[in-house]
C-alpha cells in the first residue's frame, strides 16, 4: 500500500501527534443570543496514510456531511504501528479506524474498543504473483519465496492451511522492487495497491485473495470506545451515520476527494487512486441498504480463527462485543 514510499518525517510527526493526551471536546451551549452551538470537535484516527482505503472518510468531511451532524471532525494520517486501537480504547481518539482482526486481539489485551461501520465488506489482503509463475491459487503457491510479514492474522491463516511446498517465506519490507526482478517471487498485498504500482513497472500479476480460503475480515473499519458507546450513543450514532453517507458518495463519484488526498499524501497518483476505488467497489456492499453493517456470524468465524492459528485464546473474547449489531439510520 506504498508503505515504503512516504518519508520517515511524515511518520515521525505523525507519531507524535497521535501521541498527545487530549480527551475528545465535548458539546458546546446554545449561545445567550439563540445561535446554534458549535460543531463537537472529535478525532478520527487512521491506521495508515491517506489513501482510497479511507477516502470515505474524507469525503464525509468535505461533503460536510460530519458538519450537518453537528460535528467537526479532524482526521489524523497514521502510519507504522499507528496505536490506533490503544488510543481510541484509551479515550484520546475518540474514534479510529482498522481492520477487523484488531479489534478482537485488544480487546483480548484490555483495550475496550467495537466496530460500528464496516466499509469495505470483502477483506483485499492478497498475495500476488506473476503470471508467468503459473501459480492461479494459493494452494499452487510453490517453489517460489514469498516475501511474507510473520506473526499476523492472515499470514499464520496461510501457513496453517496451506503446504506452501519449497516456499521461503522472507520478511516483506514494503518494497516490490524485488518481486519486480524474479518472476519466482510472491509478495503480500493489498488488492487496491501494489498490483498497480507492478503493473505501471511493466509486470503481469496475478491476484491470489487470502479471502478464498476463508480468512475474510472487514476492513476500514470504524471503531470507537465501550465508554464511548455508552456514555454518548448520540455521538457515536452521528459519527457512524456521517461516515456512511460519505463512503457512498465516495464510491459513487471519487474524483474530487481523490485530489485532495493527493495534496495530503505527496507519494499518490491520480491513476494509482483511480485503481484503488475501481478495486475496492467490488468488495463493498454499496449497492445494499445493509452497507457498513456486520453480522455476528462473520464476527464469530474470525474469533474461532483467531483462537486457531493461536494468536487469541479460547473464550477471552465474545464476538457480540466486537461491534454493534444495530442498524445505524
Amino acid at each position: 500500500m506504498l508503505r515504503n514510499w512516504i518519508a520517515l518525517v511524515v511518520c515521525c510527526g505523525l507519531f507524535l501527534l497521535s501521541g498527545c493526551e487530549s480527551k475528545p471536546s465535548q458539546p458546546s451551549a446554545a449561545n445567550e443570543n439563540g445561535s446554534q452551538p458549535k460543531l463537537r470537535k472529535v478525532q478520527l484516527m487512521l491506521n495508515w496514510f491517506p489513501e482510497a482505503e479511507f477516502g470515505g472518510f474524507y469525503a464525509a468531511k468535505l461533503s460536510g456531511y460530519y458538519e450537518a451532524e453537528g460535528l467537526d471532525v479532524e482526521i489524523l494520517p497514521g502510519g507504522p504501528g499507528s496505536p490506533v486501537v490503544q488510543q481510541v480504547a484509551r479515550g484520546t481518539i475518540a474514534f479510529g479506524v482498522v481492520t477487523a482482526d484488531q479489534i478482537p486481539l485488544g480487546r483480548a489485551q484490555g483495550a475496550g474498543v467495537v466496530g460500528t461501520f464496516a466499509a469495505i465488506d470483502q477483506s483485499p489482503r492478497c498475495i500476488m504473483v506473476h503470471e508467468e509463475s503459473g501459480i492461479k491459487s494459493l494452494d499452487e503457491l510453490k517453489n517460489v519465496t514469498l516475501a511474507m510479514n510473520s506473526g499476523r492474522a492472515f499470514s499464520e491463516y496461510l501457513v496453517k492451511h496451506e503446504p506452501l511446498t519449497d516456499v521461503r517465506i522472507v520478511p516483506y519490507g514494503g518494497s516490490i522492487v524485488a518481486f519486480l526482478r524474479d518472476k519466482n517471487f510472491a509478495v503480500q498485498a493489498y488488492e487496491f495497491s501494489e498490483p498497480f504500482l507492478a503493473k505501471e513497472k511493466g509486470a503481469n500479476v496475478r491476484v491470489l485473495p487470502i479471502r478464498s480460503i476463508g480468512y475474510n475480515p472487514y476492513a476500514s473499519i470504524l471503531i470507537t470506545s465501550d465508554k464511548l458507546v455508552s456514555e454518548d450513543p448520540d455521538l457515536v450514532g452521528a459519527m457512524t451515520r456521517a461516515t456512511k453517507k460519505g463512503w457512498e458518495t465516495y464510491l459513487k463519484d471519487s474524483a474530487g476527494t481523490n485530489k485532495h488526498l493527493e495534496t495530503l499524501n505527496p507519494e499518490l497518483s491520480p491513476g494509482v487512486l483511480e485503481f484503488g476505488v475501481e478495486a475496492i467497489r467490488p468488495l463493498t456492499t454499496v449497492d445494499k441498504p445493509s452497507f457498513g453493517q456486520m453480522t455476528l456470524a462473520r464476527w464469530q468465524t474470525l474469533v474461532e480463527q483467531l483462537v486457531e492459528i493461536g494468536l487469541l485464546e479460547k473464550d477471552k473474547v465474545k464476538p457480540e462485543d466486537c461491534f454493534r449489531e444495530a442498524p445505524h439510520e
